[in-house]
């Protein structure tokens, strides 16, 4: 067990990785259902962190991954878990916390981070001031879906939205405007998506959704 656990550790944070963290959600909503309580999950992704390795390097910029991943883990601590989701990207679980309470926990570590204002780097013999932010997106099982999935996407869209919006702040998931499906798929596709629905137990435009965000995921990279 040790051994696995060596593997699932990111080696340059120490947190657990993106695997880990998909089977703790699952576990946490499935305990979350049987106890009828609540998780939440936000995402926290460094502001311009393109532009910053391109201006200071890549050593610079694993530094600056190190620092946030060490203040979200302390913050965090007792409350719920970290985990590196990717890249400059963290994932936070927060079991039994509803979106109010994870709003206020969320903001507390983003403004506590900000209020620092200049963080010093050091790699490869040089000394970078650098002023860092991180922006975050919230979703909280049952209120914003039935699945594991839903949750992890209403997040990434929240995050999105608070880069949009001028980064540096936490923005919570949204009711969403839905539109009708349209000739854009064949009468076979549709089929398939009718029995897939039904076997799954969940909507149509739910599992829509899911296919089309993992599309996003694999062909656009996050500039903001």
């Amino acid at each position: 067990m040790a051994h696995d656990e060596r593997e699932n550790r990111d080696a340059m944070t120490g947190l657990d990785t993106r695997q880990t963290f998909l089977k703790v959600f699952e576990e946490e909503i499935t305990k979350a259902d049987g106890e009828e309580t609540c998780v939440s999950l936000a995402f926290a992704d460094l502001d311009q962190f393109g532009k910053l390795n391109d201006e200071h390097g890549a050593a610079i910029g694993d530094e600056v991954i190190k620092s946030i991943a060490r203040h979200l883990a302390d913050a965090i601590s007792g409350k719920g878990r970290v985990f590196r989701y990717g890249g400059e990207e963290f994932a936070v679980v927060l079991p039994g916390m509803e979106k109010e309470g994870a709003f206020l926990v969320m903001e507390s570590v983003r403004s506590a981070f900000d209020r620092m204002n200049e963080h010093v780097f050091v790699a490869d013999g040089k000394e970078v001031r650098l002023n860092v932010t991180f922006s975050v997106g919230l979703a909280t099982y049952p209120d914003d879906g039935a699945r594991e999935q839903e949750i992890v996407r209403k997040a990434d869209e929240a995050l999105y939205r608070a880069k949009q919006s001028g980064r540096n702040r936490v923005s919570l998931s949204r009711e969403e405007k839905m539109v009708t499906k349209t000739s854009h798929y064949t009468q076979g596709q549709l089929e398939r998506l009718s029995r897939l629905a039904k076997r799954e137990g969940v909507g149509e435009a739910v599992l829509l959704r899911e296919a089309l965000d993992d599309l996003l995921r694999k062909y656009l990279i996050r500039e903001v």
